[in-house]
């Protein structure tokens, strides 16, 4: 589901890809504070993880493309950010950290960027 949104972002005018992507963060950030809230344990927890990790492994697919139009800079800058969100989700999902409220904060600081 997440690879055809996206993809119907990539055909959309930039306003709208731009509203789409925000949705996707907007998706992220929800599902993330209700696992913060249920525990690392939850259900919630196994959802936000799942999400958050298509959702950056789309992005990060998309940033490396060479075809992509943003400054190469923030490109590498926004890959960096991606790498250690899948890095860190990954280990919330093994049971090797508990840092939900670090990989929210990056995911609303990114989304909040998009406006």
């Amino acid at each position: 589901m997440i690879m055809l949104r996206y993809a119907e972002i990539q055909e959309d005018s930039p306003t709208d890809q731009r509203d789409r992507e925000r949705e996707l963060f907007d998706r992220s950030v929800d599902l993330l504070t209700k696992a913060l809230e249920d525990g690392v344990k939850s259900f919630a927890c196994v959802e936000a993880v799942h999400f958050t990790i298509r959702l950056w492994t789309t992005l990060l697919d998309d940033l490396a493309a060479p075809d992509n139009a943003l400054p190469k800079e923030l490109r590498a800058s926004l890959i960096s950010i991606g790498i250690w969100v899948l890095r860190e989700s990954d280990a919330i999902r093994k049971g090797e950290s508990e840092n939900i409220s670090g990989v929210l904060d990056i995911t609303k600081i990114i989304r909040d960027g998009l406006k």
